[in-house]
């Protein structure tokens, strides 16, 4: 399973957001740094109306989403990449997940303490991408050094590496992360492997005061946030409040739904958050249906058939025959597999297709 982690300066709400998604009260939420030393690990279900409806199809009581592993991780403070803080420490437990969620302070508060002494988001930003970055620059220099002897020893492999990570040197000196360095799909090899912390796909989550929530667009921290990662950084904001979410973790849902009206909020941001991480880290869904369950499978976009077998067992990889396949949505008009059958919606496919987000399948193999 992939891990997000969710990262930001100290006090801007980790703590309650992590408390939230995983409708846990796992993480110290407090007003002062640190309150979070060893990250806190939660399994978070990706939402998916489509499995409800599967489900009526299928007839099934067993419903079984499909889920992201979500991490908290303790607070960064400038000069973390050179120890402040809990330093090495926090890097090395961002270095462990997949993508990073980067909760923003957008909200003004005098009694919840900012590290930094007044609320600036962008500011906040710039001060954890950049000790991201020194770190990465450290790394970066260091590797250099290894293969620049053996590419002036006329090493082809070398020189190519040294060639890839030049150009990350480059706009790391810049100010510019990783993630925004154009590379071929061999250079882009070579900086996988060092797992670069301003490599991650990352999204920024603008947590909002619980009164600003159904005017966020508004909020003018929200606006700048939005207009500075996109411009600067190539990614994108979601708003969420975490105080709202928090409220939301022990109601049920008409309660929950009744709550958020009241506040003027169609739903909470939690789902499109959850969505977000989920689509960031290059993941889509099929589906298996039947009476004995309904259950959402996560594989990487672009997979063929066999990959998505494997997902479920490697043996379904390994003796691949074919894979019984119908789109979600020519399911649902035909309202049965039969149905579909009948139309000729229900396809037999082969080892070379490639798997469309929402497929519903059924795999034949021998092993």
């Amino acid at each position: 399973m992939l891990r997000a982690g969710i990262v930001g300066l100290p006090n801007v709400g980790k703590s309650t957001l992590f408390n939230a998604i995983t409708r846990t009260r796992k993480a110290e939420a407090a007003n002062y740094p640190f309150c979070t030393i060893d990250p806190n690990v939660g399994i978070v279900t990706v939402p998916d109306t489509r499995l409800a409806v599967l489900q009526g199809i299928a007839k099934t009581s067993v419903v079984i989403p499909a889920a992201v592993e979500f991490v908290d991780i303790a607070g960064l403070v400038k000069g973390a990449s050179q120890g402040e803080g809990l330093g090495n420490k926090f890097l090395t437990h961002v270095r462990e997940v997949d993508a990073i969620v980067q909760v923003v302070r957008c909200f003004e508060d005098d009694d919840v303490h900012h590290v930094s002494g007044t609320v600036d988001p962008v500011r906040d930003i710039e001060v954890i991408n950049t000790e991201l970055m020194l770190s990465d620059l450290e790394s970066v220099r260091k590797r250099r050094e290894r293969v620049g002897k053996d590419a002036k020893r006329g090493d082809k492999a070398a020189a190519a590496e040294d060639a890839a990570l030049e150009k990350i040197e480059t706009a790391l000196d810049a100010g510019k992360p990783a993630l925004t360095v154009t590379l071929t799909e061999d250079e882009r090899a070579f900086t996988r492997a060092m797992f670069l912390l301003s490599d991650k796909p990352t999204i920024f989550a603008c947590n909002v005061a619980e009164a600003d929530m159904a005017t966020a667009e508004t909020n003018p921290y929200v606006v700048k946030v939005g207009e500075y990662v996109r411009t600067h950084l190539a990614c994108e904001a979601v708003v969420i409040s975490a105080q709202i979410e928090s409220d939301l973790v022990d109601l049920p849902p008409d309660e929950a739904q009744a709550y958020l009206e009241s506040l003027g909020v169609k739903e909470s941001g939690m789902g499109a958050l959850i969505r977000a991480t989920y689509h960031l880290l290059g993941l889509q869904t099929y589906f298996t249906a039947g009476e004995k369950e309904v259950r959402a499978w996560t594989i990487h976009v672009g997979d063929t058939a066999p990959k998505a077998a494997g997902v479920i067992h490697s043996d379904f990889e390994r003796g691949f025959i074919k894979a019984e396949t119908v789109a979600y949505d020519d399911l649902v008009t035909c309202g049965s597999v039969a149905a579909a059958r009948d139309k000729g919606l229900y396809r037999m496919e082969g080892k070379e297709y490639v798997v469309a987000d929402g497929d519903v399948l059924l795999f034949k193999f021998n092993v």
